[in-house]
Order: structure tokens, then sequence, then C-alpha cells
């Protein structure tokens, strides 16, 4: 049984117009030679839920984190011109909240972090600061020095 930690935020980096879900996901992923789509959850323009990889199999989404996080992507995360956008729409942001919320019931407190906020990553993803955005409800700090 896997032992968690950490909920990993992550975007696709799709623009808005790109409504994708998890079979998306998992088919870019297969395409790279992943054994499915990289993420336990992939929450749709419209809110909606997707499940990705079961979430006692190992992610693969954070490498050196992968072991002990569970990853939540978002559909967005840059504009047309594929540049870095907090394009995070209120439904996905109501679901966000939900997901975490269940999930810290179910394992314990969970510390929740955007992918840019892990060590060594210089990407912007998810494409905002997730402490500021969501850190009135569960984030815990533990971000990279």
């Amino acid at each position: 049984m896997r032992t968690y930690k950490t909920i990993v935020l992550h975007c696709s980096a799709t623009p808005p117009s790109m409504d994708i879900g998890a079979h998306v996901i998992d088919k870019w992923h297969r395409a790279r030679g992943w054994a499915s789509c990289g993420y336990h959850y992939v929450i749709r323009r419209n809110g909606k839920v997707d499940r990705g990889r079961h979430i006692s199999i190992q992610g693969a989404h954070a490498k050196g984190h992968n072991d002990y996080t569970i990853a939540i992507c978002y559909a967005g995360g840059v504009d047309e011109d594929g540049k870095p956008q907090d394009n995070l729409t209120q439904k996905q942001r109501v679901s966000f909240v939900k997901l975490v919320t269940n999930l810290r019931r179910v394992f314990g407190d969970l510390n929740v972090l955007g992918h840019n906020d892990l060590p060594h990553v210089t990407k912007a993803c998810p494409s905002f600061n997730t402490a500021e955005k969501f850190g009135e409800y569960f984030c815990n700090g533990e971000t990279k020095n």
C-alpha cells in the first residue's frame, strides 16, 4: 500500500479552448511510453472530475516525488499562444476543493502543492501560485527553498 503525503496540482498546458479529459492525456502519456495517464485525477473545464491512473498506483507526474504524491491535473494552464495563464474556471476550482477535501478525509492531512512548488521544477505549471489561490483551504507550506 502506498503512503500519501502530498497532493500535487498540475495543468495540462492546453489552452482554454481545449476541453480535454483523462482519456486524451492517457493517449499522450502512452505515446511517450508510459503505462497510462500519469495523473490520478483530471479536472475538465466544466468541473467534471475524470479518474486517471488508479490511486493505488504510483503516478508519473513529478520526478523524484511520485512515490508519495497524488496527482491532480486541470485542463488548461496556457493561453492560445501556449504561454502560461491562470485560466482555471470557477467550476474547476470548486471541484478541486471538493476533491482535495475528500482525499484529506480519507488519507489524512495531506499537503497541497503546485507542481512549480516542488524542488528543481522550472515549469510554470499549474500557472499560478497554489498557496495564494488555495491556501485558505489546505496548503501546509512545504515549498522548495
